[in-house]
């Protein structure tokens, strides 16, 4: 079992130390100089030069890279070229936005995809299967931005039931922040809980068919008693893997949803980056999004590790 978790934690270092190359390079080919854009069209050369040599712009690619790095495992992620602060505590005061919105949308995907697939695989090949596979293609079809518009549309100006945008912080209380983090978790939620749906529903369709299944009715359990205690139970192995992928995808997704919603979260500041050419901040961001994907599917390996010693013989 060791070998297995080093095995996975080496993989995931080397992942990540991967992105970072790939990310850093993607980076210094853009055109474009972060210098130039901070000071205008109308600064001088000079000027431009003492700014890239402020923020050692002017020092080799390789060097920097080194220096990035290694400011990776020491927590010192540099110093945004916009807002001339620690990169590390403006990405700090992000997360606490974004974390929990993505953890606010798992769990309503989550529940909702798990109910919606368990009815439908219960009245299979029904009006009542028709209509809740039709709803999911609807939310595979329709993306998350497009919901969080038709929210605002619908409870913040038609019902003024939920605000439309913004987020007042945590330090007012946990009601106010989560009333603004409702709207744009439905719609983050939405098109992963049509996923977790359909999977579920093939999942517990095939349990349904197993031989341990047909003996417990024949112990005298009801339909929904078995459905309940043996078929869901295990029919939902492979969709708890796919939540833990579908965590990652959330946390990607708030790219968009964030300024769909005008929160002050990681996606937000990702794009604020984009558009102000902070370079340093675009791949300590870009490299987050990747490292949290990756350590979640690598979590993902550990955990079927020890639920499933099958995985760790099969792989010796």
């Amino acid at each position: 079992m060791l070998r297995f978790l080093i095995r996975r934690l080496l993989g995931l270092v080397a992942t990540v130390f991967c992105a970072a190359i790939v990310v850093f390079v993607l980076l210094e080919i853009l055109p474009g100089d972060p210098a130039a854009t901070m000071l205008g069209i109308s600064a001088t050369p000079e000027t431009i030069a003492a700014l890239r040599a402020e923020l050692g712009l002017d020092a080799p690619a390789l060097l920097r890279f080194r220096d990035w790095s290694l400011g990776l495992f020491t927590g010192d992620l540099g110093i945004s070229y916009t807002y001339r602060v620690p990169v590390a505590g403006l990405m700090a005061e992000r997360m606490v936005v974004t974390l929990p919105l993505a953890f606010l949308s798992l769990v309503i995907a989550a529940s909702t995809g798990i109910l919606l697939g368990t009815i439908a695989a219960a009245r299979a090949n029904s009006r009542i299967d028709a209509v809740v596979m039709m709803l999911s293609q609807l939310g595979l079809a329709i993306p998350n931005f497009w919901f969080g518009i038709l929210f605002v549309l619908l409870f913040s100006i038609t019902l003024g039931w939920l605000p439309s945008g913004g987020f007042p912080g945590w330090g007012g209380g946990i009601g106010g922040a989560l009333r603004a983090l409702i709207l744009p978790a439905f719609a983050l939620a939405l098109p992963q809980a049509a996923v977790i749906a359909r999977i579920t529903r093939s999942s517990v369709i095939e349990t349904l068919g197993e031989d341990f299944i047909r003996t417990a009715r024949a112990k005298g359990l009801t339909r929904g008693q078995t459905l309940r205690f043996h078929a869901l139970r295990n029919a939902l192995i492979p969709v708890l893997t796919l939540l833990g992928l579908q965590f990652s995808y959330l946390v990607a997704g708030t790219i968009i949803v964030e300024n769909v919603f005008a929160l002050p979260g990681l996606g937000r500041l990702l794009v604020q980056a984009i558009g102000g050419h902070d370079l340093i901040l675009i791949k300590n961001l870009v490299l987050f999004f990747v490292a949290a994907a990756v350590t979640i599917n690598a979590l993902v390996d550990i955990a079927y590790g020890f639920a499933d010693p099958r995985l760790k013989v099969g792989q010796r």
